[in-house]
């Protein structure tokens, strides 16, 4: 069956962009029975070949009544941005370029893009500029990715080679986290083989940042052995970043790998507003972020930064016969970083964000996502709502007196469909969690999102 690849991609693309330009007029949820109505997915699969028109038609048809706006402007939940002109193009460009990002022989235009982009990465966020980036899924393969290279680098400080030898028998490592470090840290030890009892915690500060005073305490307290420290940039709740300039030197005085999880937070060092939230934070060994989340590309599209490229690589590399003198311009090739071998590249929308913006845009983009937050959480304290942290960056907790009510009201907020919001608990607390994290929310969707929560609020 013939295909007019110029009428089939450039319906997908007109639909794509026809949704992006009413996305955010939509209820941001859709109605249960809007979903229901919707044609459905689940139609018994034919014998015989569809074109591809009719089957772009009824993908949008089954499509459309069940998408979220989560590209939106009034998105405001777990920490998701929206997806920028520029990069969302990319992305389309990807798709249709199909490449596979491996190595420069696969597509010397992926390694191209994730090298330029890796580069202008570090820039913006104060990170070794000689680093190695793997351009991965989200934060939780980058957090698996640091940690595993953490654990290579510490073994073979005492003389094993975990690649070789594995776990069975190997020396000790004690993984010390906050203990309100985000939960892909958890899985990442699961993953990886430590499990998670292996965890020993920190005490974290009133911000949920790391308490610095406890770290030493709980290094102290068995020196000498194998230690991955774990710290954060960006508590999902609060927003607060652990104190790097002052926790670094800790660990380090205890000869540890330290990794920092930076899904949102590490983006602070964008801009000269919220850098010092993040001061010291260069000096850690390893660090994960997502450039799905504040970047504003699509998903997926998490980053894994490194300062030893060659443990890097040691820890996640693998040869085979078919890959000899398959091609690098470096040390190392793309996939010698990532878990992946087969994977999309990444970094075509990536750079293209990053040549959209600027790193005046870039900076602009954090500023105003941070005072929207603020906006926010004044006119919902206005209207009688408590808030429960400091908001120093795009995190908002919200409550509303009892915590029934409180989910009662964020159960209504998503109903009613102005914007949407998740739950939350924290220090004991049922609340209300708003994330700022999409470049094309306003200070009017900001406006209209909390006159609906106060609404909502008065109506529960």
């Amino acid at each position: 069956m013939s295909v007019d690849l110029t009428q089939v991609f450039t319906q997908a693309a007109l639909a794509s962009a026809h949704y992006r330009s009413v996305v955010g007029d939509l209820p941001v949820a859709p109605k249960p029975e809007t979903v229901e109505s919707g044609p459905p997915f689940d139609m018994p699969l034919q014998r015989h070949a569809m074109p591809a028109e009719q089957v772009v038609d009824e993908l949008v048809a089954a499509a459309t009544p069940r998408l979220v706006g989560t590209t939106g402007p009034r998105f405001f939940g777990f920490v998701i941005g929206g997806a920028s002109a520029a990069a969302t193009a990319a992305d389309i460009l990807t798709a249709g370029w199909d490449q596979c990002g491996y190595n420069e022989v696969l597509s010397p235009a992926a390694a191209g893009a994730e090298r330029a982009a890796a580069t202008w990465l570090k820039q913006l966020l104060g990170l070794p500029s000689d680093a190695s980036a793997g351009f991965v899924t989200g934060a939780q393969a980058a957090n698996t990715v640091g940690l595993a290279v953490g654990r290579h680098r510490v073994l073979a400080n005492v003389g094993w080679d975990v690649a070789r030898d594995g776990l069975f028998g190997a020396p000790r490592i004690r993984v010390v986290a906050g203990e309100e470090r985000h939960a892909t840290i958890d899985r990442a030890l699961r993953l990886l083989g430590f499990g998670t009892s292996s965890l020993e915690l920190v005490a974290a500060a009133p911000d949920g940042s790391i308490d610095v005073g406890a770290l030493r305490y709980v290094l102290e307290a068995e020196p000498g052995e194998p230690t991955i420290v774990c710290l954060q940039a960006g508590n999902v709740n609060t927003g607060a970043s652990d104190r790097f300039e002052d926790a670094i030197p800790v660990a380090r005085g205890h000869g540890a790998w330290v990794h920092v999880d930076g899904a949102f937070g590490l983006w602070a060092a964008a801009s000269p507003r919220t850098a010092d939230q993040v001061a010291g934070v260069g000096e850690a060994d390893s660090w994960g972020t997502d450039a799905h989340k504040w970047l504003n590309v699509p998903y997926d599209s998490g980053l894994a930064f490194c300062r030893y490229p060659a443990d890097h690589a040691a820890a996640m590399s693998y040869s085979a016969s078919y890959l000899v003198g398959s091609g690098s311009t470096s040390d190392f090739v793309l996939g010698d970083l990532v878990p992946e071998s087969s994977r999309r590249a990444r970094g075509f929308a990536v750079w293209a964000a990053l040549r959209s913006l600027g790193l005046d845009g870039v900076t602009e983009l954090v500023d105003r996502c941070c005072d929207l937050a603020r906006r926010m959480a004044a006119r919902l304290e206005a209207g009688g709502a408590t808030i429960h942290n400091d908001v120093v960056l795009n995190q908002v907790l919200v409550s509303f007196g009892d915590p029934s009510r409180t989910d009662a009201i964020i159960e209504a907020v998503q109903r009613d469909g102005t914007c949407w919001v998740g739950g939350t608990t924290w220090r004991g607390d049922r609340l209300m969690r708003v994330s700022v994290s999409n470049g094309t929310t306003t200070e009017h969707d900001i406006d209209v999102s909390a006159d609906a929560i106060l609404r909502a609020a008065a109506s529960v």
